[in-house]
């Protein structure tokens, strides 16, 4: 994979703190804006990337790149992967993989009428633990109730309620805590059971944005409740309940460290089959993989799970009266 990646923030720090271990992802260039200069004169110099843009569309004209890693704001997700589409590239973008579910089809079209992959960057699914969980969930009996809770106290949340609004609690630009934080336990739970019958979300907002809120999504025979907050913290744990036994994780669905498994009158058993120390290994692993196989039909099926979740925030958007962009 030759790669150029859109963007010098904390999450593209994140991903080069890894990316060595994957010899196959050359660094070809990375993008950014004048103000950006600095992180990318460093990253380039620490992680070996080839060049620097502070214009997108020479760099797609010019550089030898096959695939573009989008790692902006939410908001520019959906434009800057559909400029990348149409100069002939493919396209991992992060997560949440646009603000609605009309943006993330017309990518979908684009990629498709063009022949080329199109993949959200969202951890879990990669990961071997979560793997494991969908293996254990089936052991559990029939599943009656999920329940995620992501809470994490935001210090922007300090800023925004002294009135300057970061792009985490901007509506304009995407944010809130639906977007930024609950987005990986509606993948969690939509990875296990697809998409529900019904969608409500009862959101805390100020000044139009949702700064925490209680997500539930209700199947036939299962209802799961997904909690995110930035305004408030607590225990970040999920549980799923099966009439044959319960599956526990401690610690964020975007990172799925291990799990405990019990059936019903048996001891725990913990399960840890992490292959990395770093979450976003597996999932960069495998689109290297995709891409140099042109696995059209892997990234079919990651297509349609990312269309669920993207319906599923548009009807949460809308129970609750948020408008973003």
């Amino acid at each position: 994979m030759k790669l150029a990646i859109l963007g010098a923030g904390m999450i593209v720090k994140d991903f080069l703190s890894m990316v060595g271990d994957i010899p196959e992802i050359e660094l070809k260039a990375i993008v950014g804006t004048e103000q950006d200069m600095e992180n990318m004169e460093k990253y380039k110099s620490e992680s070996g990337i080839e060049q620097i843009y502070t214009d997108l569309d020479k760099c797609l004209a010019e550089c030898d790149v096959n695939t573009v890693y989008v790692a902006l704001p939410n908001h520019l997700h959906c434009s800057y992967a559909l400029k990348a589409l149409k100069s002939g590239k493919n396209v991992i973008c992060e997560k949440p993989f646009t603000l609605s579910l009309d943006e993330m089809l017309e990518l979908k079209e684009e990629a498709l009428s063009r022949n080329l992959v199109l993949l959200e960057a969202i951890t879990n699914q990669y990961l071997s633990n979560y793997r494991e969980i969908k293996k254990a969930a089936e052991e559990i009996g029939k599943l009656k109730i999920i329940e995620c809770n992501y809470s994490q106290y935001s210090s922007r949340y300090d800023l925004f309620k002294e009135g300057t609004v970061l792009p985490a609690f901007n509506p304009e630009m995407g944010g809130g805590a639906l977007m930024d934080i609950n987005i990986y336990n509606i993948h969690f739970v939509a990875g296990l059971l697809g998409m529900p019958d019904r969608v409500q979300y009862a959101a805390n907002i100020e000044r139009g944005i949702d700064t925490s809120g209680v997500l539930i999504l209700i199947y036939p025979d299962t209802k799961a409740v997904c909690i995110g907050a930035k305004d408030s913290t607590a225990e970040i744990r999920s549980t799923i309940q099966g009439d044959k036994g319960s599956v526990t994780l401690n610690g964020p669905t975007n990172i799925v460290d291990h799990f405990e498994k019990k059936l019903n009158h048996d001891i725990k058993t913990r399960v840890d089959v992490k292959i990395h120390r770093h979450r976003m290994y597996e999932e960069f692993k495998e689109f290297s993989r995709v891409i140099k196989e042109h696995d059209m039909n892997f990234m079919q099926k990651q297509l349609e799970h990312s269309q669920q979740v993207m319906q599923i925030v548009d009807l949460a958007l809308k129970d609750a009266g948020i408008r973003l962009g």
